[in-house]
């Protein structure tokens, strides 16, 4: 009986569905998973997905831009991943003459793929349990009873010190990166490859890529092509390099094979890829704290920003494109903090959570063992003590850093250091420097107007949330000078601070001075935010203290409750390489209602809406669905499919995850997950979470049919069978 409300108190569902949830570590996969997994269908050895002595499908399964997942589909170094991915590098090449965002982007020759400032891809060589070696160096420490154990700095050189032990070359491009795991209790090394010449080869118009946006992000059903294509170039020996001319497509050692046969109710699939963060050991306390501050604030703020950025983006297309990639970033976060919300108090998972830590207590008391109950009644007090720094830093990153780009002025110290010395050669130097700063702070805020109806809107939103007691101290200058009128405020630091306008800080710099500098608004404004994060830093690491301890002790707890259970454990997500299984199924979001497990064009043409920018649907693909001309990649029944969910646990990181069928062949990509199933983060329920995936069939057929990109078709392995 005690073991059965054991399991009833870890899991949501039975445990027929337990093979579904987890972010498995692939080094565990031969003796955790591999039973499991061939039983719901895999047909493949374990060896063929992960093998740490020869090539697998891992060697093909990248992490794109260090926030996404890419997979590698041709042995030219071509990669699948998701439109929304790759969309900081299409706004980064579109301007009002060449709209990539609004029409597309395809390469129709190697020369036309566009080079990608910033971006990288980067391949995991090699995933090593360390923890032994680990541990024995934190007893030697200086610090044994510190927090080094966490520390990515104090890690960092363990896994320099572990390289140079094991003969570990480190080549060009080549890093080391050392985590810890299970708060602590178990630590992996990873070997990773970084290449940073990315090029863009296609793109589908964001009336395909991003068809739906807003209104269905997170939903389903979803009818949207979420893919573009980029190539990893190296030099002529392969290794990592800067972008060149002379450098080549990279020749790789593993690429997918891709399949047209699709799949049906029921299916085997497993996914890999880079979920980026979820935490599903916090205690109920930590729950109820993400709701009321990250999310409470995520929610709100957000929400009043992008009205005011989406009013003036639908006025002006050079609005629109400018500030398109970070309109889409914020809108992701703002719809998963709202169904996050909503699914917890939905799904009762508070009380999931009680149940959860409460096995755990009365198995450290029948135990004799006080431990767990020591480090819940400190995880309980660090989180009531801290809630309130947490709840003002949230407003203030979230309305005052993230929401306003113009507070991204470039620092003035160094000229305030110069014009201290009185030495007029370092004057000038640091007038020069911040003159080339000040450049590249106006080309990054290209629309001053935008700027500052939004930051109004935010200062409004800030001071609705934070009492005026508690505001950063900038407020109390908003009192006295202008009456509390923020907006008024605001027009003063684009009217008269020497950021507010190039022919500002033109005027300034020519005769710079210590009193305008130190009196400046927007200097001042940042000063006072960067103030207001400290007090607030400051204030939770004193309530912060010891839940690193307490936690790694919790953890440690609920990792041995499982294991003595039988159940398999796996780490939070830390946007390291995992794989997730499960199976093409639908669900039933409420009584009554039922979502099949696929869409089709058929449905993107129903919700064609051309009044609304986010359901437009383009000529060409019309045409097509009206010729019925797909090629071979409709469906047996003669309809185009485009997307199709599967119950496996996904997260952000895992965007662009290549999706497996039983034989290790690509059948799509992952892009986003289901309303119902965001709760997801904190705690898993099968019946109801499910990740959507682009069709590869679609894929191909907008590549192919829409685009005319057939060069590119055949550079891929694909069957039919």
């Amino acid at each position: 009986m005690k073991k059965l409300l054991l399991l009833t108190a870890l899991t949501f569902t039975t445990l027929s569905a337990l093979a579904d949830e987890g972010m498995w570590m692939l080094t565990d996969l031969k003796k955790q998973n591999e039973v499991a997994m061939t039983e719901l269908g895999l047909l493949i050895p374990a060896e063929q997905i992960y093998n740490p002595d020869g090539i697998a499908l891992k060697d093909a399964v990248v992490h794109f831009g260090g926030g996404c997942t890419g997979e590698v589909i041709s042995a030219e170094g071509l990669v699948l991943t998701n439109h929304h991915c790759g969309y900081g590098s299409i706004q980064q090449h579109s301007s009002v003459e060449h709209d990539y965002l609004t029409d597309g982007f395809w390469a129709m020759s190697r020369e036309e793929e566009l080079p990608c400032k910033g971006l990288t891809i980067t391949y995991i060589d090699q995933i090593m349990d360390v923890t032994d070696y680990v541990n024995a160096q934190l007893k030697v420490d200086p610090d044994p009873n510190g927090t080094n154990y966490l520390s990515p700095k104090y890690l960092s050189t363990v896994a320099t010190r572990f390289a140079a032990e094991q003969n570990i070359a480190l080549t060009p491009g080549r890093k080391l990166e050392l985590k810890a795991f299970y708060g602590g209790n178990r630590y992996y090394l990873f070997v990773k490859t970084t290449y940073s010449d990315i090029r863009m080869v296609g793109a589908p118009p964001s009336s395909i890529g991003k068809y739906g946006a807003d209104t269905d992000n997170w939903m389903w059903p979803r009818h949207t092509g979420d893919f573009s294509l980029f190539r990893i170039y190296a030099d002529k020996n392969g290794q990592p390099a800067g972008y060149s001319k002379d450098n080549v497509p990279l020749q790789v050692k593993k690429h997918l094979t891709i399949s047209l046969a699709g799949y049906r109710e029921g299916d085997f699939t497993f996914i890999m890829g880079f979920p980026g963060r979820n935490w599903r050991y916090m205690i109920s306390d930590e729950v109820e704290e993400r709701m009321q501050t990250t999310n409470f604030m995520r929610h709100h703020v957000r929400d009043a920003r992008q009205k005011a950025l989406m009013e003036q983006m639908l006025k002006d297309d050079a609005v629109r494109i400018h500030y398109a990639s970070k309109y889409a970033s914020s809108a992701n976060y703002w719809k998963n903090a709202i169904g996050m919300n909503e699914g917890l108090v939905r799904l009762k998972v508070l009380d999931t959570k009680r149940a959860q830590q409460e096995a755990l207590l009365a198995r450290g008391r029948e135990k004799g063992d006080d431990s767990y109950q020591k480090a819940f009644d400190q995880i309980r007090s660090i989180v009531q003590h801290r809630r309130p720094a947490l709840y003002h830093q949230q407003a203030i990153q979230e309305a005052l850093i993230t929401g306003l780009d113009f507070m991204r002025i470039p620092s003035t110290a160094g000229l305030v250091a110069a014009l201290k010395s009185k030495d007029k050669a370092r004057i000038r130097a640091a007038a020069d420097s911040l003159q080339t700063a000040a450049d590249s702070y106006f080309a990054s805020v290209p629309f001053p107007e935008v700027e500052r109806i939004v930051g109004k809107k935010m200062l409004q939103t800030y001071m609705q949330y934070i009492p005026a007691e508690q505001r950063i101290g900038i407020f109390r200058i908003i009192d006295k000078r202008f009456k509390g009128n923020s907006d008024a405020f605001v027009d003063a630091c684009f009217d008269y601070s020497i950021f507010g306008s190039k022919e500002n800080f033109a005027k300034f710099i020519r005769k710079p001075s210590l009193y305008k500098i130190s009196n400046d608004w927007m200097v001042l404004f940042k000063y006072s935010i960067t103030d207001g994060l400290l007090q607030t830093a400051v204030a939770m690491m004193d309530a912060n203290k010891n839940y690193d301890a307490a936690h790694k002790v919790w953890v440690k707890g609920m990792m041995d409750m499982k294991q003595e259970a039988g159940i398999p454990i796996y780490p939070d997500a830390n946007s390291t390489l995992r794989l997730t299984y499960g199976k093409v199924l639908p669900y039933s979001p409420a009584d009554g209602v039922e979502y099949g497990y696929y869409t089709t064009l058929k449905g993107a043409m129903e919700k064609e809406d051309p009044n609304n920018w986010e359901f437009v649907v383009p000529a060409k693909l019309k045409q097509l669905y009206q010729a019925k001309d797909y090629g071979r990649y409709a469906m047996p029944d003669g309809e185009m499919p485009i997307c199709f969910i599967v119950n496996t646990d996904n997260t952000g990181g895992n965007s662009g995850s290549p999706v497996f069928n039983a034989k290790g062949e690509l059948i799509g990509t992952g892009f986003d997950r289901n309303y119902e199933g965001l709760t997801g983060d904190i705690a898993f329920r099968p019946s109801s979470q499910r990740a959507a995936c682009v069709d590869i069939r679609y894929t191909l057929f907008i590549i192919e049919k829409y685009a005319g990109a057939s060069h590119i078709i055949k550079e891929l392995t694909i069957t039919e069978e």
